[in-house]
């Protein structure tokens, strides 16, 4: 189980026991969903149960614990973070301009104003994703 992360240590031994997801998720306690988590590194079983999910692999907690780690990127939280800030505060532009033109209570200058600020906003985001405004392709597949 050395030099792979904990969660593909997880999956592969699981596989090679031809047990499902969900089987181990109801032998450990767990949803198949924390199953998932842990295989795709986006989370890691408690301590507390390295004993019990080692006995249902049939590997020694030395085997499990050897696994590396998957370390995420420096500073994705920070670009992840920042990016759903970008993009609320363009949401929350464009919901004032709604409604507060719905209300009456905006002029046309203010409004240009509230709408700048959220086009800035996303432009930024778009900016610190390494793309161009307007450039789809991460989404569209291309």
């Amino acid at each position: 189980m050395q030099n792979k992360s904990l969660g593909t240590a997880i999956a592969q031994r699981r596989k090679e026991l031809g047990m499902t997801q969900l089987a181990l998720a109801e032998k450990m306690g767990v949803t198949d969903k924390a199953v998932s988590k842990w295989e795709r590194d986006l989370s890691c079983p408690d301590v507390s149960s390295f004993p019990r999910l080692a006995e249902v692999l049939g590997v020694s907690i030395e085997e499990l614990m050897q696994s590396n780690p998957k370390p995420a990127p420096k500073g994705t939280a920070l670009r992840e973070t920042a990016s759903l800030i970008l993009r609320s505060i363009a949401v929350a532009m464009g919901a004032a301009v709604a409604v507060l033109a719905v209300m009456r209570a905006l002029d046309v200058q203010s409004g240009f104003i509230l709408l700048g600020i959220g086009l800035a906003c996303l432009g930024l985001d778009s900016l610190g994703k390494g793309g161009r405004p307007g450039d789809r392709s991460e989404n569209t597949g291309a």
